[in-house]
């Protein structure tokens, strides 16, 4: 199975407010072995203001995307990079919801069905009640995180991939690995999605219609053929009783 592990490096919190990627890294994992020399790897000019308290922690700046490409521009090698590979995200939800955000703003094809394993769920089902960030889960299974001074996508995703391959029984695959993938639209709800089913509910509202106000004489006469059917018919389907 091939599997791609991912990354990435953001303005801020929420991309419905505004926030932006300014890098995104992605390391394979095949055969259970890191391909470093197979990765997909940009810093991603955001077209925002990266803030100061931000560029603290991943020591990314203006300077630094000053020139590079949006995330549109690179969206295609990266959909190619990924192509057929299952996503392996550590808290899956914050890094979909940038990339599915930014491929919906470009009008690309989105990442709806594409299978992902979240290895902070993995983690917390398997050490609940303790620390499960990527620095925890890097001293848990003994990977040496020394050079990490600041976050990066690459290198994280490379750390990600030795967290992941201890969490799941080391470079030796085993039959009782398990697949924990779900779709990633299991993670993010896209505003377009979300108005399309209020469409949706909104529509069938409008389509109900109410219960016809029959005068006596018409539902008497209604009965009574009811009845002749079930007589001529010797047992009409609606007549049978009821099963309790």
């Amino acid at each position: 199975m091939r599997l791609v592990m991912l990354d990435t490096e953001t303005t801020g919190l929420s991309p419905a407010r505004g926030d932006r990627m300014v890098e995104i890294g992605c390391v394979e994992v095949s055969s259970r072995h890191i391909q470093r020399d197979n990765s997909f790897h940009h810093l991603i000019n955001p077209g925002r203001p990266i803030p100061e308290e931000v560029v603290r922690i991943h020591g990314i700046s203006d300077a630094d995307v000053a020139g590079k490409p949006s995330f549109g521009d690179i969206a295609g090698e990266f959909l190619e990079f990924i192509e057929g590979a299952t996503l392996v995200i550590h808290n899956a939800a914050f890094d979909l919801g940038f990339i599915m955000h930014e491929l919906q703003q470009a009008g690309l094809p989105n990442i709806h069905d594409a299978p992902v394993v979240d290895t902070l769920s993995l983690a917390r089902n398997r050490h609940p009640h303790q620390r499960n960030n990527l620095d925890a889960l890097c001293d848990r299974y003994g990977v040496d995180r020394s050079h990490r001074t600041k976050h990066g996508a690459l290198l994280d995703a490379e750390l990600l991939a030795e967290v992941y391959l201890a969490m799941t029984g080391g470079r030796q695959f085993t039959l009782t690995m398990e697949d924990n993938s779900v779709p990633a639209s299991s993670f993010v709800q896209l505003s377009q999605t979300a108005a399309q089913r209020q469409e949706k509910a909104e529509t069938a509202n409008i389509m109900r219609r109410p219960m016809l106000d029959m005068p006596e004489e018409d539902q008497k006469a209604h009965e009574a053929l009811l009845q002749r059917v079930h007589t001529e018919s010797g047992q009409a389907l609606w007549m049978l009783p009821v099963a309790e």
